[in-house]
């Protein structure tokens, strides 16, 4: 996760059909001009812009069926924005050309936000043949966003055929990357791939036996067990109604079960310390089940962002101070 909670599902509307055939077609064009040239051809358009109400049409939209657009939704006064944000924009002169980054500031364009249905910030979407995707919300180590984008890169050309034309290192001030080694195939990949695919494509009953699957054969499969605890995630907030989750939960701060149904809630949405700070503070409340419940609940949303993020660190520190 990639993040799971980087989520690549999406609604696959008639329009964004077209959008992907006319978008492969391009590709293909690009790509069989390349192959007769023996030159790939290279872009000098700004990786990085401003997007507004008006130019949405042109800027992401119309430029989603040649590049994935990645959309960084900010605002001035949010300060996980001011870390997110540079490193969006360093990650897209890294990537040249293989997606460009379309900053939008909420405050000024307020119908995009709603049109996005944006709960909170920082939160990124991509759009891709004209089809909106998000990928997540709230910030995420720089790790599991390379995964995420990576991931995005490949279904953008493996589903729609769009290839984002290289950039002029020079021209757009990038550096050359180094040479990675290639990455060995283990021996789970293909099960992590499908159970990959049913997640993206909301198959959360099929994500969560296909981990379990790895699992079962791998225990510490670390690919593995953060995929089944997002899948898991996911699979139990599908159903909730968010206002009724929140005004149970704010009613009732010593109902445990609540406080855990709305610290999910708080995840998915992006506000982890939120829905850390909630269950620990229902463990300290709480006596017996309530209390154990509450504290394998948390330790469950830790694996879903990751154990070496210091959000989860710090939370753990404040969890032993409640048990001990």
């Amino acid at each position: 996760m990639q993040p799971r909670n980087m989520s690549m599902s999406g609604v696959v509307d008639l329009a964004a059909v077209k959008a992907a055939g006319e978008a492969k077609q391009k590709a293909e064009q690009a790509r069989a001009d390349a192959a007769r040239t023996g030159e790939a051809p290279v872009s000098g358009a700004p990786l990085v812009f401003d997007v507004d109400e008006a130019g949405f049409q042109l800027d992401v939209l119309q430029r989603s069926t040649e590049v994935p657009v990645v959309i960084d939704f900010w605002a001035e006064w949010c300060e996980p924005c001011k870390q997110l944000s540079p490193l969006l924009e360093r990650l897209a002169a890294e990537y040249a050309g293989k997606f460009v980054l379309a900053k939008i500031d909420v405050d000024a364009n307020q119908m995009l936000f709603q049109q996005f249905g944006v709960q909170g910030i920082p939160a990124v979407f991509a759009v891709v043949a004209g089809q909106p995707i998000p990928l997540f919300q709230g910030a995420a180590p720089e790790s599991q966003i390379r995964q995420v984008l990576d991931q995005l890169v490949q279904a953008a050309e493996q589903q729609f055929g769009i290839v984002g034309a290289p950039v002029d290192p020079q021209a757009a001030g990038v550096q050359d990357a180094p040479d990675e080694a290639p990455v060995p195939v283990g021996p789970y990949d293909a099960a992590l791939e499908a159970a990959n695919q049913a997640l993206d494509s909301g198959d959360l009953g099929g994500a969560v036996q296909a981990y379990k699957n790895v699992l079962s054969d791998d225990p510490a499969n670390p690919e593995a067990k953060l995929g089944l605890a997002q899948a898991e995630l996911l699979r139990r907030v599908q159903d909730l109604v968010p206002a009724e989750v929140r005004k149970e939960a704010a009613e009732n701060p010593a109902d445990v079960r609540a406080q855990i149904r709305a610290a999910d809630l708080d995840l998915v949405g992006g506000h982890v310390e939120d829905a850390f700070g909630r269950l620990v503070d229902a463990v300290k409340r709480s006596f017996g089940d309530d209390r154990e419940a509450a504290r394998v609940r948390l330790l469950e949303l830790f694996e879903v962002i990751g154990t070496d993020d210091p959000r989860v660190t710090s939370a753990r520190t404040a969890l032993a101070r409640v048990l001990f």
